[in-house]
């Protein structure tokens, strides 16, 4: 079992910058792909961003490409979400979760934070 707890979010204007963060425990996250989704109020969850077990391989959602960085400290078990540009529509809750394998739809993901609430105002 890997409990996953995130923390950073916050209220930003728009044009600025955001690093959440990904606590986890329980388990070496070092056995896990990591990935960031986001959900808005009204609409379904989304994909962010993921990032293999060795941090070697990124991947991201067209939306979010050139302006989000996932990055990962295995030693530290902790994956990070660096956020920058951020628009209005880029509020939601951002979730971190844990998979077996590098994935973009959440249901191959076996563990989930309780999410961090970002708000970008215009």
């Amino acid at each position: 079992q890997v409990q996953l707890v995130e923390s950073g979010g916050g209220l930003v204007q728009a044009g600025g910058s955001l690093r959440v963060s990904c606590a986890a425990s329980g388990r070496a996250i070092g056995s896990y792909a990591m990935g960031w989704f986001r959900q808005a109020p009204g609409k379904e969850r989304e994909f962010a961003a993921v990032i293999s077990r060795s941090g070697g391989s990124t991947f991201y959602a067209d939306s979010v490409k050139g302006r989000f960085t996932i990055s990962r400290d295995n030693a530290k078990n902790t994956v990070y979400l660096q956020m920058n540009s951020l628009k209005p529509e880029d509020t939601a809750v951002y979730y971190c979760a844990a998979s077996f394998r590098v994935a973009v739809s959440g249901r191959d993901y076996d563990y989930w934070g309780q999410g961090t609430q970002v708000t970008v105002s215009s």
